[in-house]
């Protein structure tokens, strides 16, 4: 079974050496590949001054953010989320985001991640469209994902259309597997499920059949390079 979480942060700047904070992590778990329903969402108090140029990124301004947490007091929160077994993806992410993660957590006193823990989408999306525009508004626009709610930079947001877009890089998905996945704002720590407007069914799991799963890793192996969830080591990697 392969689990993963995709997440995103929204920061102060791009400098966590330089004083630069997280501000917003947002996150939603993927199992083979499908949502399940379960995100994490929290705004973080950076216990500084946000520039007024990053502001008008996400919207997110000292005042709002005053009484929120700081990251000390949420950081167990997100690792019990991605767990022991969580495979991190994220856009940008070795460069941006889990540098950004892990040294916060190295500044808490928390365990960090090691890189085989992160797939990077927008290496991913490099080695596909060589020489043109991936970052996410690019990349959803090239597989019609709708984005029209992203007026802003959210982390909840973005990973959630993260998720859709890293589908259409591993090759797309089935309509009806993701029938039960739409947007929903959750402000908080809490680990909660996503329900449609229709219908709600429970999570299912889809299991692939020894064909499918062949042709799959025949696909990863030829399209993606150093698809590190296909590695029998991967259930044995430490934080």
């Amino acid at each position: 079974m392969a689990r993963e979480i995709v997440f995103d942060t929204e920061t102060t700047g791009f400098y966590p050496e330089s004083g630069d904070k997280l501000l917003d992590i947002g996150a939603l778990e993927l199992i083979n590949h499908v949502p399940t329903g379960k995100i994490y969402h929290q705004y973080i108090n950076p216990e500084r001054d946000i520039p007024e140029e990053t502001v008008k990124i996400h919207g997110l301004t000292t005042e709002f953010l005053k009484d929120y947490p700081v990251f000390a007091d949420i950081a167990q929160d997100f690792l019990d989320f991605v767990g022991d077994d969580g495979i991190l993806v994220a856009h940008n992410g070795r460069k941006f985001d889990l540098p950004f993660l892990n040294y916060e957590l190295k500044r808490a006193g928390f365990p960090e991640y090691s890189e085989d823990r992160l797939i990077d989408t927008l290496e991913i999306a490099q080695k596909m469209f060589p020489g043109a525009r991936n970052n996410l508004d690019a990349l959803c626009k090239r597989f019609g994902v709708d984005n029209s709610n992203r007026t802003l930079h959210g982390a909840l947001i973005d990973a959630d259309l993260l998720a859709k877009v890293y589908l259409e890089l591993l090759g797309g998905a089935e309509p009806s597997m993701l029938a039960d996945y739409v947007n929903k704002k959750n402000i908080g720590n809490e680990f909660t499920e996503i329900k449609s407007s229709g219908k709600y069914h429970e999570p299912r799991l889809f299991m692939l059949s020894e064909e499918e799963e062949k042709a799959h890793r025949d696909f990863l192996e030829n399209k993606v390079t150093k698809a590190i969830w296909l590695s029998d080591e991967l259930s044995g990697t430490d934080n």
